[in-house]
């Protein structure tokens, strides 16, 4: 074995030893970067915060994923626990190592509220969150430290380059008859598909380690691994479709929503809206089928794009019809 890789694994053992009885704790922390958190979070900016700040985070998960998922692949590294029996696995994931996915979206998420919000304690709160979440993954077993370094520097990347983008392209976008407007939005959608197909391509011949496999499986025998797939980019293809579409028609009907309402409009809005989410994403989650390979991506693309949908133009068009809300 790499002697850096070795190295890498005595450090996380040894932060296990120290450290280990805090899993529960960062077990917590660890749970900001993953999709359940999010499915919380950016509707609830959205709908009952700061819509615009809400769509630009939202964007932003969704490129960073696109990233993410796609150096996951061309990297395809293990995780710790899949390569060493010494390394606890308070958690478990079933897709490759590098980069991580919770530090390259807490620094490109995280980073982008915090240039957004302008407060300067909110800043130093970003700044502990980004630490916070890159440190839980080693001491969980499921990264190694230089995964989360790799995962902080894309993550930082992206946030300079969606800032330095962000105008030009809404400028663009903003200039473009509706039509062409939903062109764009299927057409960037099946872009990240097909950046998917590619690099899964590259890899294809690349078989697993059956070591790495079995190593999994016993840490976690819940959750065997399956880090050859397309799902992330069906995920965040769809959202990114669904999303986008829904912004379409609510600025071409009279602009997004006004978030301002009374404390229970708030969470009434709140509520309903979460609820409906809830039913798309487990809903149709249990119920549309997930073999063969093929036709359970195409569910996860619709499944996702009326999550999508939802978010951005369904659940404040009910808003409306309820009083709960008004136009911006």
């Amino acid at each position: 074995m790499d002697p850096f890789l070795l190295s890498e694994l005595d450090f996380i053992k040894n932060l296990q030893a120290g450290l280990g009885g805090l899993a529960g704790i960062f077990k917590g922390i660890t749970f900001l970067g993953y999709e359940e958190f999010y499915l919380l979070i950016i509707p609830l900016l959205y709908w009952c915060v700061d819509a615009g700040l809400g769509l630009r985070i939202g964007s932003m998960l969704i490129f960073s994923n696109v990233f993410n998922s796609a150096l996951k692949l061309a990297f395809h590294s293990p995780r710790p626990y899949w390569v060493d029996a010494g390394v606890r696995a308070f958690s478990s994931e079933t897709s490759f190592g590098m980069p991580s996915g919770h530090a390259q979206n807490a620094a490109s998420l995280w980073g982008l509220a915090a240039v957004k919000i302008r407060l300067s304690w909110f800043r130093w709160l970003a700044v502990i969150l980004i630490l916070l979440i890159g440190f839980s993954r080693p001491l969980l077993g499921v990264h190694f430290p230089s995964d989360v370094l790799v995962g902080w520097a894309v993550g930082g990347l992206l946030l300079v380059a969606y800032l330095q983008l962000e105008k030009p392209v809404i400028r663009w976008f903003s200039n473009l008859n509706p039509s062409r407007q939903f062109t764009v939005a299927l057409a960037s959608s099946l872009v990240i598909l097909l950046s998917g197909f590619l690099v899964l391509l590259g890899v294809s011949r690349w078989p697993v380690p059956p070591e790495w496999a079995e190593a999994a499986l016993r840490a976690a025998p819940q959750e065997p691994i399956n880090p050859l797939t397309l799902a992330p980019f069906f995920t965040v293809g769809g959202t990114w479709l669904g999303l986008l579409t829904g912004v379409i028609l609510m600025l071409r009907s009279g602009g997004l929503m006004n978030v301002k309402g009374s404390p229970i409009q708030l969470v009434i809005r709140f509520l309903i809206g979460i609820a409906g989410v809830l039913v798309l994403y487990a809903g149709l989650g249990a119920l549309f089928p997930r073999d063969p390979e093929m036709v359970g991506y195409g569910f996860r693309f619709l499944r996702y794009t009326l999550i999508g949908f939802w978010v951005s133009a369904a659940a404040p068009l009910l808003f409306f019809r309820l009083n709960l809300a008004k136009r911006g």
